[in-house]
């Protein structure tokens, strides 16, 4: 499978499974999926706005013909679940901690973001990346069904397995598995072809939860962002993660700081993947772990954004 053009939109992969793809443009990108029963669907995450949404919710009304009762938002970053609302009278399911953890970022938080001056490096880049989206009239819509470690639905007759992976990428990460034809929703879980973000979570839990993936071998992954994959996907990101952690860990050691390590690690065979700046996210989070900190602990999003500008300029 590729990242052509003719794979973005509604993408077919199975008698019922469905990609909806969105082209890999950095921050808020994502990639949503859709399962589709007999008389109605399952739809995994909406996206970051409301005409976003919209444009997906048309294209599956037209192409797919069934009424989405069931949605799973795979974790609590408004890219996947901004445009919840819009799913009028679905039930809408995610882990037991994403009504907690929703609050961390919201559309007011970018509200904010756009009346900051521009000519801070951070806020230059931050609002580059959110330009694209209109966050107008979203009403945080969270999921009314919470589940712990895992939820088994039906789609028909049919099984769909939802297992908590998290806190990986988050702490509050969903895959969605459907055994009968092998398609897997990973979420955040795995960024292809991208340099992936974490927030709350260790490197330990997201190797595991990419480990999860591996043991259920679909045979096609809908990727949180960036092109449809198979298994090859998950263990590059596996691969990437293990790289970094080695190579963080040897900056720490020589007393470098988290910039100065952002700028100094060779992506190496990663070096095609893009926005490689974001790379300033997984040395933070390899540092906070050496240093023995929470899982959780804050980070300042400033601080990494002004780190990925100067990263960018050196590109």
């Amino acid at each position: 499978m590729n990242g052509k053009d003719e794979n973005l939109g509604l993408v077919r992969l199975s008698e019922r499974c469905y990609g909806y793809m969105q082209k890999d443009e950095g921050l808020g990108w994502s990639n949503s999926g859709l399962i589709a029963g007999h008389d109605s669907a399952l739809l995994i995450d909406t996206l970051f706005d409301l005409p976003l949404t919209r444009k997906m919710l048309a294209e599956i009304e037209d192409k797919v013909r069934k009424p989405v009762r069931q949605l799973v938002n795979t974790h609590h970053n408004g890219d996947h679940w901004w445009g919840n609302q819009l799913v009028e009278g679905a039930q809408i399911i995610g882990h037991r901690m994403f009504r907690s953890e929703m609050m961390k970022m919201t559309p007011e938080t970018v509200h904010v973001i756009d009346s900051l001056p521009s000519d801070m490096p951070a806020v230059g880049l931050l609002k580059k990346a959110m330009a694209p989206f209109d966050f107008s009239g979203i009403k945080l819509t969270p999921p009314t069904l919470v589940f712990d470690d895992r939820l088994t639905l039906y789609i028909g007759d049919q099984e769909v397995e939802l297992i908590h992976v998290g806190p990986a990428h988050t702490a509050t990460d969903v895959i969605v598995f459907f055994p009968g034809e092998k398609v897997l929703y990973a979420g955040d879980i795995i960024f292809r072809l991208c340099t992936p973000i974490g927030w709350e979570g260790t490197f330990k839990n997201w190797i595991s939860a990419l480990d999860t993936i591996i043991r259920l071998a679909p045979e096609k992954i809908v990727p949180g962002h960036g092109p449809l994959c198979g298994l090859e996907g998950a263990k590059e990101m596996r691969d990437y993660l293990n790289y970094i952690y080695a190579e963080a860990r040897s900056c720490f050691d020589r007393g470098l700081t988290t910039a100065e390590a952002s700028k100094a690690i060779d992506p190496g065979p990663y070096a095609g993947w893009t926005e490689p700046e974001r790379i300033v996210f997984s040395v933070a989070r390899a540092y906070r772990e050496f240093r023995g900190e929470p899982y959780d602990a804050p980070s300042d999003p400033f601080e990494m954004a002004n780190i990925m500008a100067e990263i960018r300029q050196r590109l």
